[in-house]
């Protein structure tokens, strides 16, 4: 027998598989597929102060081995989260949940988790200062130690939860924000949000989302993932949530072998609504395929 248990921040998940936000809304609908209990946990949409109806369309396009969107931040505001989105949630999903929270200030990202700190499923906070496809806040916060620590800091003294830092890979140093977020009171790092990406209609002669540059996401940034992962594990004491690209149980192995403790599925989710589902399946079976039995330390030098 394997033992698929990790620890998150203290928190015990059965496994490491954690849908990305953006890519599972808040659960029920994927609940009217499969149980999505069987899920370690899950990210659920990004949540900002006020509602957003998001980016301009098109703002999602495919690509040879991935996607580009921009879509902007779209909710319904942290109040219709939690009088009618969390509630529904309740209703399909039984385990602590990860809030995803955005924001254009520091007084934005304050506000929402002060509100959402009342709701006792969320497990912990997953805060995004990584957005590429928003004008003012979003990555602004995530390209520079001191903006990242900052924020940091100030999420730091409302709630009492796990927090963990999402982080941009459109960066030149993510070791150095990871560390600043680290020492500010960061329990976890999560890694990589999308990268910056543009493609050109040649029939249209325009960009092929109205943002014209947008998040891009799939099996091609798997690899920057790997190395940011990797990156940044080895130089912070605090769990890394490795994403960016994962679509297999193998890819979840070499991700926790390259330092994360958990891992987060995003675009798959939009191609394949089973990934997380057949991930979770298969993930006993190559464990045992490559020797391994339990998740825990996996982490290479």
């Amino acid at each position: 027998m394997v033992n698929t248990k990790v620890n998150l921040c203290g928190i015990e998940l059965d496994n490491p598989i954690i849908p990305a936000s953006g890519t599972f809304g808040f659960g029920y609908e994927f609940a009217e597929l499969y149980d999505i209990n069987i899920l370690g946990s899950f990210s659920f949409k990004g949540t900002t102060r006020d509602p957003r109806f998001g980016n301009p369309t098109p703002r999602i396009a495919e690509c040879p081995n991935g996607m580009i969107n921009a879509v902007g931040l779209q909710n319904p505001g942290v109040e219709r989260v939690l009088s009618e989105e969390l509630p529904k949630m309740k209703k399909v999903f039984r385990k602590p949940v990860m809030a995803n929270v955005s924001g254009f200030s520091i007084e934005d990202y304050v506000y929402t988790v002060g509100r959402l700190e009342e709701e006792s499923q969320i497990g912990w906070y997953e805060v995004n200062i990584s957005c590429p496809n928003v004008h003012g806040g979003g990555m602004a916060f995530g390209t520079s130690p001191e903006a990242a620590a900052t924020v940091t800091k100030a999420v730091r003294a409302v709630t009492k939860k796990p927090l963990i830092i999402k982080l941009s890979p459109n960066v030149t140093d993510i070791v150095s924000i990871a560390k600043a977020c680290e020492s500010e009171g960061a329990d976890g790092i999560s890694l990589i949000n999308t990268l910056l990406g543009m493609r050109i209609d040649l029939k249209t002669k325009k960009p092929v989302i109205a943002n014209k540059m947008g998040g891009f996401s799939g099996a091609a940034i798997f690899p920057v993932a790997v190395r940011m992962v990797y990156q940044v594990s080895h130089a912070v004491s605090v769990p890394v949530v490795g994403m960016g690209g994962v679509s297999s149980a193998e890819d979840v192995i070499e991700m926790m072998l390259a330092g994360a403790t958990a891992v987060e599925v995003g675009a798959a989710n939009l191609v394949d609504p089973f990934i997380c589902k057949d991930i979770i399946e298969k993930l006993p079976a190559v464990m045992e395929k490559y020797g391994i039995k339990d998740l825990q330390g996996l982490k290479i030098d």
